[in-house]
């Protein structure tokens, strides 16, 4: 069967006609593999493009919608059924709350925002109009992260003590063609820095152990990046569920990382994400045994999940995997460690 028939077949409702009114909000790198995403996996989408600023001359993004426009009001009036919201951080939650108001399901890339203001406002209208709020923290479609997952909830390394997640590649090399100092990542003002860029670390730890109590952490700008944030960071984290943690993110490693390990009473789960690969360590056996048979390395599959995953919640066919409560707890962590790095002092939530 063809991959866009069996998407159909998947989301019946949604692929018949009319037209599945589709709105994505940014055009920047990761609001062109939404892009891309959507035309491959809801072949009967119309597309209109929602971008902040008008780039001079003709603008590429017309090439892959329908439509693009430049103003919220002329977005509404096309009235979208869902919305991808890829813009900067500072401008999700505004963004988010007129198509909220509108009844319009809502996938807001991670972070959920740079602050908390208007998170509340925006969780309780889609309560209201029930309508989706999924937010975008794609690790949770990583199947060796799942494996790992599973693995614990399954007690395969005992009660769970100790988890440490760990992310770090040389910003520059993060997009080779593009200036690095234009990044969001690199402007405070755009939401950018280590702690809510790679943030992803900070929900899965606490998607696998729990919510946390309390955390210690330090933030610094250590290299000669041209850049305004910080650039490396680490949280000591304690679990509500009496785990320890411990999450290391940075943009400055030459050689890209991404890794981590979940310590429990009868042994060690240790993951790779990089190469996709799991391996634990037991009382049960002689030698590091490997979990799971993990497809590839290819980062669009993830993204490619999290829209299906949208479009089964639209449908009534599953729960957000990651909700806007979720979004929230990782952003309170992340402005507790800002303060924390600050002050020195250990931080409650």
């Amino acid at each position: 069967m063809h991959p866009a028939k069996a998407e159909c077949d998947r989301v019946k409702h949604l692929c018949e006609e009319p037209a599945l009114q589709t709105l994505i909000v940014g055009y920047g790198s990761i609001g062109k593999r939404h892009a891309q995403n959507v035309r491959s996996l809801i072949p009967n989408a119309e597309l209109t493009i929602l971008r902040h600023r008008r780039p001079p001359g003709s603008d590429p993004a017309s090439a892959v919608a329908a439509r693009v426009v430049y103003d919220i009001q002329d977005a509404l009036s096309y009235s979208p059924q869902l919305a991808i919201i890829a813009s900067p951080a500072p401008m999700h939650i505004e963004t988010a709350i007129q198509l909220a108001n509108h009844g319009v399901h809502l996938l807001v890339e991670k972070p959920l925002s740079d602050q908390l203001v208007g998170i509340d406002e925006l969780l309780s209208i889609c309560q209201a109009r029930k309508t989706v709020l999924l937010v975008g923290y794609t690790l949770r479609f990583s199947q060796p992260l799942q494996t790992v997952r599973r693995a614990i909830a399954e007690g395969q390394i005992g009660r769970l003590l100790g988890i440490h997640a760990e992310v770090g590649q040389y910003l520059p090399d993060w997009r080779p063609h593009a200036d690095y100092r234009q990044s969001v990542t690199a402007q405070q003002s755009l939401g950018g820095g280590a702690l809510l860029e790679l943030s992803h670390e900070i929900d899965y730890v606490r998607w696998i152990a729990g919510n946390v109590r309390s955390l210690h952490a330090t933030a610094q700008t250590l290299s000669d990046l041209e850049i305004d944030v910080e650039d490396w960071a680490e949280l000591d984290l304690q679990f509500e569920s009496g785990v320890s943690g411990h999450v290391h993110v940075d943009m400055v490693q030459r050689f890209p990382v991404r890794c981590g390990k979940a310590i429990g009473t009868h042994g060690t789960l240790e993951w790779d994400l990089m190469s996709q690969q799991v391996h634990i360590n037991s009382i049960d056996s002689d030698s590091k045994v490997k979990l799971g048979n993990h497809s590839g390395t290819d980062r669009n599959l993830i993204y490619e999940e999290l829209v299906r995953h949208f479009l089964d919640c639209i449908e009534g066919n599953a729960q957000p995997v990651c909700t806007g409560a979720d979004g929230r707890a990782v952003l309170e962590i992340v402005l507790a460690a800002k303060k924390s790095a600050q002050t020195g002092e250990r931080i409650d939530l």
